[in-house]
C-alpha cells in the first residue's frame, strides 16, 4: 500500500487545527476562524461560517443511517464547545454554546451512537455531556493539573481511553463496564491516541517521537523507532487494517502490526489531526502551515494463484496473469474504487456507488449493479460473495450480481464486523455476535435463516473461519481462536444426541487459514507452522490427531505473522515487516481428498503405498472410518501398526446388519448416544445390541432401563452386574438393581436367546458372516 497525496494550501491563512468528514465532503477549521468545506478530491466548495473563537477540534455527529448527520460539534480555546448544523451545502449555523472548561477545550468527540459527547480541557478535566448540552459526569480530573490532549471512545461505546501525561487510562463512563486500567505508555507526553472498534487495538504517540500499538489490556504489541519529530496525530482506518501517523512535514501509513508501508513528506507543517473516510480508502490531515492534506491509499494488491490485481490509481486497476503472460487494464472513470477481492475465478470490485463482478476468463463484460451502501469489506467463496457495510450488515450476492440473502439477528453490530469475524462458504455464513463475543451464529446462505443451535464458547472469540470444501452443512466445520489464543474446531450445526461441541486443537495460535481445495487447516502457533491434514479426525478418532498433523519451525516468520492464503500445498504468510513468505506443505493430502470425495478408495490405498508416508496413512484411516469404508480402514490401520484399532475394525466387519455396523462406528467416534439411537431406530430394533453396548460402557442404569422397557434381557443385565461386582469385590447397594435381586440368571438360557437374535439379524442382514 502507498499514499497518493494532494496538498491544498491556498484557503486557510493560519494554522489548520482540525478536520472532519461530513459524508463525502470535508470540513476544516483554522486559526483564521474560518470553517471551510471541501470535496473528497480536494476541490474547494465554500466557506461554511466564521466563528468568534479559535477552534481546536471538530467532531461530526455519527451517521446512523438516518440521513441526519448534518450536525457537528467543535471545541474552542475560550473554554466552550459548540454545536453547529448545516443549513445549506455551503452554510452552517451555531445552535448551542456550552461553557465546559477553565482554559481551552482541547478535544470533543461524540459517542458511537450519538447519545453523549465528551470534552477534554487544559484544566485536566474529562467531562461527559448529553446531546442537549447537560453535564452528566466528570470522568477524570488530573491531580497534577496536566492537560488532557487526547481521548477516544472504546469499541463498546462505554469505555473511554485518554492520555494524561505519559500514561494511558481506560475507564467505563457509566461505571458498570470494564475495570479501570492504567499503564505507563511513553517516555514523553502523549499527544495522540486512537482505539479501533474492529480489531480492538490501541495506537498512541507523543513527544518521545515514538508510536506504539497496544491491546485493550495495555500489553504492548509494537514499538517504532524514534522518528525525527514529535508525533502530533494518529488515527485508525475504520476497517482496522491500517493506521496513519502524522508529524512535522511527515505522514506514515502503517498496517495493524505497526509496520510502515509508506512515508510521505508533504509541505504542510505538523499534521494536527487525521480524519478517515468511512470506507477507509482515504484520509485528510490538518496542516500546521494552514494546508489541508488529502491522502488516497493506492497500490493495494490482491493475489490468487497466478493472478495479481493492483489498484494503481483511485480509478484504475491493473490485472496481471503470470501463467498466461497476460495483462488487463480496468478503468473506472465514474467513481473511485473502495474495495476489491480476488479469488474463486472472480474479481469483485466495489466503487462508491456500484459493484463490478469480473470472471477471470472474460474481462470485457462484467456484471454490474448499484450498491445501497459502500462496503468496507468483500469476502469471496466458491458460489457467492458477501459485502460488509455498517448500514446493511452482511449481504450475500451471487456472481451474477443477484442478491441472495441478508442474514440478521437481534443485537447485530454491523459496524464491528470484518474478515476475522465473518466467514463465508458455499452453503453457510458464520458471524461473530459482537454483543457478547462468545457466540457464533451460522446462517443458511440461500435463505438467510439461522441454522439450528448457536455455537457458544466460554471465552471471547477473536477470529473464525469456515472450511470451504465440505459437501454439506452437516459436515461443515468452523475453526476459531479465542482471546487466550487457543484454537478450537466445531461443527456449525447441532443435532440432538449427535452434537459433540468444540475441540481444542492448539494453544498459542497467532493466525489460521483453511485450504481452498481441501479441508486442511494451517496455523502459526508458538513459532511453529502447524498443518492438520485432516482436522475432522478430532471428531472421528482423536488418537489419530498426531498421525495426521504436520509441524515445523516457523521462526523465520517473526512476530505477529498473518496467513494470507493456503492453496494446494502452498501457504503464504505476511511477516510483521510486510514481507510475503511462501512455504510448502510436503504432503499428497489434496490428492487423497479428491480420491475420497470420488469414492475411489482402492486408488487412495495405492497412493498411500506409493508415497509411503505415515501421516497420509493416518488421513486415509480417518477418512475411511468417516466414510464407513471398513476394508480401507483395515488396510490403513494395519500400515500404521494400530493393532487395537485394527482388531475393532475386524470385529465391526463381522456384524451382520448395517445398523449394527453403523452403531459400532458411532461408538468408535465416541458417540454412544448416537450409536444407541441407530440401534433402537432399526427395523426391527436391535434391543440386544443396544443393551450390550451400554453394559460394555458400564452404563448400568441405561442398560437396565432398556431391558425393563422392552421386557427383554433383564437377566443379562442383572447377571453382568453381578459378575462386575464379584470381580471388583463389591456388594450391590443401588436400589434400582436391588429390586431385581431375586432374578434368576441362567447363562445357558441367556446365550441361547442372544444366539437366536444374532441369527435373526444375520438372516436380515444378508450373507455377511455374523457373530457378537
Amino acid at each position: 500500500m502507498k499514499l497518493d497525496i494532494t496538498v491544498k494550501a491556498d484557503k486557510h491563512t493560519e494554522i489548520c487545527t482540525a478536520c472532519a468528514w461530513a459524508g463525502a465532503d470535508l470540513v476544516s477549521c483554522s486559526d483564521d476562524k474560518q470553517l471551510i468545506k471541501w470535496g473528497n478530491d480536494g476541490e474547494f466548495i465554500g466557506t461554511l461560517a466564521t466563528i468568534d473563537a479559535f477552534v481546536t477540534s471538530i467532531a461530526w455527529y455519527p451517521d446512523l443511517g438516518k440521513r441526519s448527520a448534518n450536525m457537528f460539534a467543535c471545541a474552542c480555546t475560550d473554554g466552550t464547545w459548540r454545536v453547529w448544523t448545516l443549513t445549506s451545502p455551503t452554510a452552517a449555523r451555531e445552535e448551542k454554546k456550552v461553557t465546559a472548561h477553565t482554559g481551552a477545550v482541547i478535544s470533543v468527540k461524540w459517542s458511537h451512537d450519538g447519545s453523549a459527547l465528551i470534552s477534554a480541557g487544559e484544566d485536566g478535566q474529562l467531562k461527559v455531556w448529553s446531546r442537549s448540552g447537560n453535564l452528566r459526569s466528570s470522568l477524570a480530573s488530573s491531580a497534577a493539573g496536566c492537560a488532557i490532549y487526547c481521548f477516544v471512545w472504546g469499541p463498546d461505546n462505554d469505555s473511554v481511553l485518554w492520555a494524561e501525561g505519559k500514561a494511558l487510562h481506560i475507564k467505563s463512563y457509566q461505571g458498570n463496564g470494564r475495570k479501570a486500567t492504567s499503564w505507563a505508555a511513553h517516555e514523553g507526553v502523549i499527544l495522540a491516541c486512537d482505539w479501533n472498534r474492529i480489531n480492538d487495538l490501541i495506537v498512541s504517540g507523543g513527544e518521545d517521537c515514538i508510536y506504539r500499538v497496544w491491546d485493550s489490556f495495555g500489553r504492548q504489541l509494537f514499538q517504532s523507532t524514534a522518528i525525527a519529530h514529535v508525533i502530533t496525530s494518529i488515527a485508525w482506518s475504520p476497517n482496522g487494517e491500517c493506521f496513519a501517523v502524522g508529524s512535522y512535514n511527515s505522514i506514515r501509513l502503517c498496517d495493524r502490526t505497526g509496520w510502515s508501508h509508506d512515508r510521505k513528506r508533504p509541505d504542510a507543517g505538523s499534521i494536527m489531526q487525521i480524519a478517515w473516510t468511512a470506507d477507509g480508502t482515504q484520509f485528510a490531515g490538518a496542516g500546521g502551515s494552514g494546508a489541508v492534506l488529502f491522502a488516497q491509499i493506492v497500490e493495494r494488491k490482491q493475489e490468487w494463484r497466478d493472478l495479481e490485481a493492483t489498484l494503481v490509481d483511485p480509478k484504475l486497476i491493473h490485472v496481471q496473469d503470470a501463467g498466461a503472460d497476460a495483462y488487463e487494464r480496468l478503468d473506472f472513470a465514474r467513481d473511485r474504487v473502495v474495495e476489491m477481492a480476488l479469488g474463486w475465478q472472480h474479481l469483485v470490485v466495489a466503487t462508491t456507488t456500484q459493484c463490478f463482478i469480473y470472471n477471470i476468463t472474460n474481462w470485457n463484460t462484467p456484471h454490474i449493479f448499484d450498491l445501497k451502501a459502500t462496503p468496507q469489506t468483500i469476502i469471496l467463496s466458491e458460489a457467492h460473495f458477501a459485502t460488509l457495510d455498517p448500514l446493511n450488515g452482511v449481504t450475500i450476492f451471487s456472481y451474477e450480481g443477484r442478491q441472495v440473502s441478508n442474514p440478521r439477528f437481534n443485537g447485530m453490530r454491523s459496524e464491528n464486523l470484518n474478515r476475522q469475524t465473518v466467514s463465508l462458504c458455499k452453503d453457510c455464513v458464520a458471524i461473530l455476535d459482537r454483543a457478547d463475543s462468545k457466540s457464533i451464529r451460522c446462517f443458511d446462505v440461500n435463505t438467510g435463516k439461522q441454522l439450528a443451535g448457536n455455537l457458544s464458547h466460554k471465552t471471547e472469540i477473536v477470529q473464525l473461519s469456515l472450511n470451504q470444501t465440505a459437501s454439506s452443512v452437516q459436515e461443515r466445520r468452523v475453526a476459531f481462536i479465542d482471546r487466550n489464543r487457543d484454537l478450537y474446531l466445531s461443527p456449525v450445526t447441532s443435532q440432538p444426541g449427535i452434537f459433540r461441541g468444540s475441540y481444542k486443537l492448539q494453544t498459542q495460535v497467532d493466525t489460521i487459514a483453511w485450504n481452498d481445495t481441501s479441508d486442511m487447516l494451517c496455523a502459526v502457533a508458538d513459532a511453529r507452522l502447524v498443518t492438520w491434514l485432516y482436522p475432522n479426525v478430532c471428531f472421528v478418532d482423536r488418537d489419530l490427531i498426531a498421525a495426521t498433523t504436520f509441524s515445523r519451525d516457523a521462526s523465520e516468520f517473526g512476530k505477529v505473522p498473518v496467513l494470507t492464503s493456503f492453496s494446494g500445498t502452498r501457504a503464504t504468510v505476511r511477516r510483521a515487516d510486510g514481507a510475503l513468505v511462501t512455504t510448502a506443505i510436503p504432503s499428497q493430502a489434496p490428492s487423497l481428498y479428491q480420491l475420497a470425495r470420488q469414492n475411489r478408495w482402492e486408488e487412495a490405498v495405492r497412493l498411500c503405498r506409493f508415497v509411503k508416508e505415515d501421516k497420509l496413512w493416518g488421513c486415509l484411516a480417518a477418512m475411511a472410518i468417516q466414510g464407513r469404508q471398513l476394508d480401507t480402514a483395515e488396510v490403513a490401520l494395519a500400515a500404521l501398526g494400530e493393532v487395537d484399532k485394527l482388531e475393532y475394525v475386524l470385529y465391526m466387519k463381522k456384524i451382520p446388519s448395517e445398523e449394527g455396523r453403523s452403531a459400532e462406528l458411532a461408538l468408535y467416534r465416541r458417540c454412544p448416544d448416537e450409536a444407541e439411537t441407530i440401534l433402537l431406530q432399526a427395523r426391527p430394533p436391535l434391543i440386544y445390541r443396544a443393551i450390550d453396548m451400554n453394559l460394555r460402557l458400564f452404563r448400568w442404569h441405561r442398560g437396565l432401563e432398556l431391558a425393563v422397557k422392552h421386557k427383554k434381557h433383564i437377566d443379562l443385565v442383572i447377571g453382568s452386574r453381578r459378575k462386575y461386582l464379584e470381580n471388583t469385590g463389591r456388594e450391590e447397594t443401588d436400589k434400582r438393581f436391588l429390586q431385581f435381586a431375586e432374578t434368576e440368571v441362567d447363562w445357558e438360557a441367556i446365550e441361547a436367546k442372544i444366539e437366536n437374535e444374532i441369527d435373526d439379524e444375520r438372516a436380515r442382514g444378508g450373507s455377511i458372516a455374523g457373530g457378537k
